[in-house]
């Protein structure tokens, strides 16, 4: 079986030694996925100047998916390849929101799926993050 571990010009750099998607033979696996930027900022934060913060569910769920979706096509794949979902949530009171926008990327004919909520991840300011694995023949 044919391996290749990528780690993807143009995203936020892993906060470990990890790749952001591995080929084995014909499936991908990505790793956990966050709304983080290139340049470490974070979609779906807002911090206003009294350093009132402000999350978005919607927006991090929005830009998790994207990401993906970009990761992906680094193997010529895209969402509709995407066979298992796996997702951390910090607070199941954002499921609704997650599960809206989610909605507008897949159907019921899309990937299986797990949520569940986690105690924290790797930013106070992430509020989502997801792991994927999609068939994709060479």
């Amino acid at each position: 079986m044919t391996t290749r571990s990528t780690v993807v010009s143009g995203k936020a750099t892993p906060r470990g030694k990890f790749p952001h998607i591995k080929r084995a033979g014909d499936f991908l696996f990505i790793s956990g996925t966050s709304s983080r930027r290139p340049d470490n900022s974070f979609d779906g934060v807002e911090v206003d100047e009294m350093g009132t913060t402000n999350l978005d569910i919607r927006v991090q769920t929005k830009a998790v998916l994207e990401n993906i979706r970009d990761i992906l096509g680094t193997e010529g794949a895209g969402l509709e390849d995407v066979v298992e979902i796996s997702t951390f949530l910090v607070n199941m009171n954002d499921f609704g929101g997650y599960n809206e926008v989610y909605g507008q990327y897949f159907d019921f004919s899309g990937p299986t799926r797990t949520t569940v909520a986690v105690h924290q991840l790797p930013h106070p300011h992430l509020l989502i993050e997801i792991k994927a694995v999609a068939y994709k023949p060479k």
